[in-house]
């Protein structure tokens, strides 16, 4: 049992033994003020899962700007990576083949490492 639990227990242990020494005539106001507690406990809990999901939502939406920007980069880098092996090895097709290859095998392993580290596995809500 949690903490929260073992003081959601007491308190209904209270109110019970409230009522037990007061008598029935002040039932109605026992449970209403039981009712407001529990209320308010309600509402702080779905106010702090709200806020830790606003605060994943915006960290996820800075990332995601990240990732594109990457990638943008990623095209502008890869330009000159087929360029210049095709010019430097005229007459080595294959040595060019493999060197763009390797460049353009480059990008794609960093931006997945990225992708990977910015969509990483989700946390599950309760």
């Amino acid at each position: 049992m949690t903490g929260e639990d073992e003081l959601e227990r007491t308190e209904v242990e209270a109110v019970l033994e409230t009522r037990r020494e007061l008598g029935a005539t002040y039932d109605r106001a026992l449970v209403d003020s039981f009712a407001d507690r529990i209320e308010r406990a309600v509402e702080e809990r779905v106010d702090a899962r709200l806020q830790r999901r606003g605060a994943e939502q915006r960290s996820g939406e800075g990332g995601r700007i990240r990732q594109f920007v990457l990638g943008i980069i990623s095209c502008g880098v890869g330009v000159p990576i087929t360029i210049v092996p095709v010019l430097a090895a005229r007459d080595t097709p294959i040595a060019a083949l493999t060197a763009t290859a390797l460049g353009w095998v480059g990008i794609v392993g960093v931006n997945a490492a990225h992708a990977a580290t910015v969509n990483g596995p989700r946390r599950r809500e309760r």
